[in-house]
């Protein structure tokens, strides 16, 4: 009942942007089971190129700091677990659909035997997600996550 409150008292901006988060969320954690990471990333390319949100006057860290609360709270409260790379495919979306320059970028490491990869995204040389300093023990590739094969 406590999120149902608090969700309540949100504005109607913020709560399209649960809304579309939420969505999101879904959608990409079917769509890269079934598509892959280069097909989704390019569906989600192609949404943005009929966009109506987008405007220049958005791309400020405080509207960036709205979407990245608020696609935080929906990841909180979904009723299943997404991983790094959902999430930061969702928020760079949600940013982009903004009109935000925000970047995806993904990261690797390799510890004793193991291979592990890391996504997220940055606006204005910033981390937005990542949960503090997780993505500094990986090394991100040379180039954006955009390059990888959807343009």
């Amino acid at each position: 009942m406590g999120s149902w409150q608090t969700f309540s008292r949100l504005s109607g901006q913020e709560r399209w942007i649960v809304f579309q988060a939420v969505t999101g969320l879904i959608a990409t954690w079917v769509g890269l089971r079934l598509a892959g990471f280069r097909r989704w990333k390019g569906m989600l390319q192609w949404t943005l190129r009929s966009t109506t949100e987008r405007a220049a006057e958005n791309n400020s860290p405080n509207v960036a700091a709205e979407v990245v609360r608020m696609e935080e709270a929906a990841v909180r409260n979904l009723f299943f677990s997404t991983n790094c790379l959902e999430q930061s495919l969702v928020l760079w979306w949600l940013l982009r659909k903004r009109g935000i320059d925000a970047e995806l970028r993904i990261g690797a490491r390799k510890t004793e035997n193991h291979f592990e990869a890391h996504a997220w995204v940055e606006f204005l040389g910033a981390v937005l997600n990542s949960g503090g300093e997780g993505h500094l023990h990986f090394v991100p590739f040379e180039r954006q996550a955009t390059w990888m094969g959807t343009n």
